[in-house]
């Protein structure tokens, strides 16, 4: 494999930055597949792409890495947001480009995770001539409530919103300039944190980009790559059942990572499927054998509450989608904690708002989590009789409830466990509805306190075997710090057991058919930059005292280069008080070193983020120091009234 730097240019005369990774051989032509991002090839994912990229281009393909405008080494100003239609459309004058080139054979893919997996939906939908077929890996196909910023249609904030804001302002690498031009082009632009706060709902500004629910405008064919520990995997399967256009996926016990270095595992050696997915669609190849079925899905099975493991045990299986002979199974609610299949007698089970309680669920729906028994102790609970037989499942469970609350505003959180005979409990999966998003999360409404009313909260895809012996959970609550930004109103959540149920969607334990993945390939790329560390402490520190919650999160990253070095510090902190739940608060803290020989220079993000009954009152300030001196500084400060969050 080998690299070249090569400019784009856009039809406003503004270059972006591009490095192609070409086969070392000199033939072709070739196919070209783009990852498009803003996480700046040269310095952050450098190192990520040179251990990506080789295993594509050994087998006929370039791969492209290009920045967005205004990120990175491309030139131009930063867009106001992500997935802007600045972007979008120079993705198309990107793709035509690559379509052109005297290598290329005229046909062009797209591949990513997370942003980059974004956002060759977003072009795939626009339908450009020479874009033949995607790779989606970890991405989401509605933006508002499935993204990072809304979760489940709630206010959320974590790393990211930190991160992005510092890693906007940095200038290219390895010269990474201070003068005026580039400075104003990134550092002076506004963060995208407050264009978030500004749309609380649902609507034009998050649908645009969101496939959600007109999946008839993807016709490119799409292949799906998720994880039962990623916050973004409810896509697969609704992408699966309603695009029009050829789909298959592959869902494996991963968190928000490629699978051939995923951890926990088992890792596989996932770009065969999408060299086999790329040959089909941009040479022409014939499909090998039966192409169904098209849905290769990890069914996980029992292990303890364990942050740490490295590997989810649990099997392969090849289905269709949906899964034959997969059955919702109703679990009814019944008064004293009773799941069953049967009615089990009704009334009406009151639970307290604990803002404080929701930690041990961990950031986004995502990653293994601590054993949820504590936090089960502050949430309404039913479990059945311990099994009498192993009972699998695959899809996406949801709870019915009838449910009331004295206050205009509430949260419902649901979360489903397996409680084992030790008394440990393991989450599976959760999901929570923001109560006045119940008929319209673009028109929302207040809850008419103390009336009951019927709820359905969805929870994320998941898959489980829960073994016989072990008990079904299902815990309830309005509340899930700090995943979650508290609602302001103190309130008592009413439920009625007797209007209530668990459905699950229970599946066949025997699997039709096996799928036969590799190992991962050995690394084979050259070794121009190398991460030296990495630090992410899993779960959240909370300190409680006097009746107010802290927690806190810390990251720490740092990278070598042949021109320096790089090493980011991140710091998140949440409080809230149970008494005073409407003035909650986040604080981030964020500093980049960039060390180069002779000369230094660090990046600061300082964020404050608090709320009243009334609005949300963000404050963030950037900092440019060269040697020790300060050279930029700038301020926003912005009071959003809360719009049902």
């Amino acid at each position: 494999m080998r690299s070249e730097e090569v400019w784009i240019d856009l039809p406003d005369g503004v270059r972006l930055a591009a490095t192609l990774y070409l086969p070392d051989d000199g033939g072709g032509p070739w196919p070209a597949v783009l990852e498009y991002l803003p996480y700046r090839k040269d310095d952050w994912t450098l190192p990520r792409d040179l251990a990506l990229y080789p295993y594509l281009v050994d087998r006929g393909y370039v791969g492209a890495r290009v920045d967005i405008r205004g990120t990175g080494r491309s030139e131009g100003r930063l867009p106001g947001g992500e997935y802007s239609d600045q972007e979008l459309a120079d993705g198309e004058a990107v793709i035509a480009w690559l379509a052109a080139q005297p290598w290329s054979n005229g046909a062009v893919g797209m591949w990513g995770i997370s942003w980059g997996g974004f956002n060759a939906i977003q072009l795939a939908m626009r339908q450009p001539t020479a874009l033949r077929a995607i790779v989606a890996v970890d991405a989401s196909d509605d933006l508002f409530r499935l993204d990072i910023h809304y979760i489940d249609g709630i206010m959320h904030l974590d790393e990211y919103e930190l991160a992005i804001d510092l890693s906007n302002a940095v200038t290219r690498a390895p010269e990474f300039p201070t003068d005026e031009a580039a400075l104003a082009e990134r550092f002076d632009t506004e963060p995208w944190l407050l264009s978030w706060l500004r749309h609380q709902r649902d609507g034009p500004f998050w649908q645009r980009g969101s496939l959600a629910p007109d999946y008839g405008r993807l016709r490119v064919p799409a292949l799906l790559v998720g994880g039962f520990l990623d916050g973004y995997r409810d896509s697969v399967a609704r992408m699966l059942e309603y695009v029009p256009a050829p789909t298959r996926a592959i869902v494996g016990p991963w968190n928000h990572s490629f699978p051939h270095d995923a951890v926990p595992g088992p890792a596989i050696e996932w770009r065969r499927e999408v060299v086999r997915w790329f040959d089909r669609w941009l040479k022409g190849a014939e499909p090998a054998g039966d192409e169904r079925p098209r849905f290769n899905v990890y069914l996980r099975t029992w292990h303890p509450p364990a942050p740490g493991l490295e590997v989810v045990p649990g099997s392969w299986r090849s289905e269709d989608w949906p899964i034959d002979g997969a059955d919702d199974r109703v679990l009814r609610l019944g008064a004293g904690g009773v799941l069953g299949e049967r009615p089990a007698g009704g009334g009406i089970e009151s639970l307290p708002y604990v803002p404080s309680a929701g930690a041990e669920a961990g950031a986004w729906w995502g990653e293994l989590v601590v054993d949820q028994a504590p936090l089960d102790e502050a949430c309404l609970v039913y479990e059945t009789e311990p099994l009498p037989q192993d009972v699998a499942i695959i899809g996406l469970p949801r709870a019915r409830l009838r449910a009331a609350v004295d206050a205009p505003l509430a949260h419902f959180v649901a979360r489903l466990s397996d409680a084992a005979p030790d008394g440990t409990v393991t989450l599976v999966t959760g999901g929570a509805l923001n109560g006045a998003h119940r008929r319209s999360a673009e028109r929302p409404e207040p809850l008419e306190p103390g009336v009951a009313e019927d709820l359905l909260v969805p929870m994320r895809f998941t898959s489980w075997v829960f073994p016989a012996g072990h008990r079904i959970r299902l815990a309830v609550s309005n509340h899930l710090w700090p995943m979650l930004w508290p609602t302001p109103h103190r309130m008592t959540l009413s439920l009625d057991t007797g209007g209530s149920s668990l459905i699950l969607p229970v599946v066949p334990l025997d699997a039709p058919t096996v799928p036969n993945f590799d190992a991962p390939a050995p690394h084979t790329g050259p070794a121009a930059a190398s991460r030296e560390g990495h630090i992410q402490p899993t779960p959240w520190a909370v300190d409680r005292t006097d009746g107010a919650a802290m927690a806190s999160w810390r990251a720490e990253e740092s990278l070598r280069f042949p021109w320096g070095r790089l090493r980011s510090i991140e710091y998140l902190r949440f409080r809230v008080s149970d008494d005073q739940p409407a003035r909650a608060a986040a604080l981030g803290e964020g500093d980049l070193h960039v060390l180069l020989p002779g000369r230094r220079l660090q990046w600061r993000a300082r964020l404050s983020l608090r709320s009243d009954p009334e609005a949300f009152h963000y404050r963030f300030r950037r900092t440019l120091a060269e040697d020790e001196k300060e050279i930029r500084r700038r301020d926003w400060a912005e009071s959003v009234p809360r719009d049902f969050q």
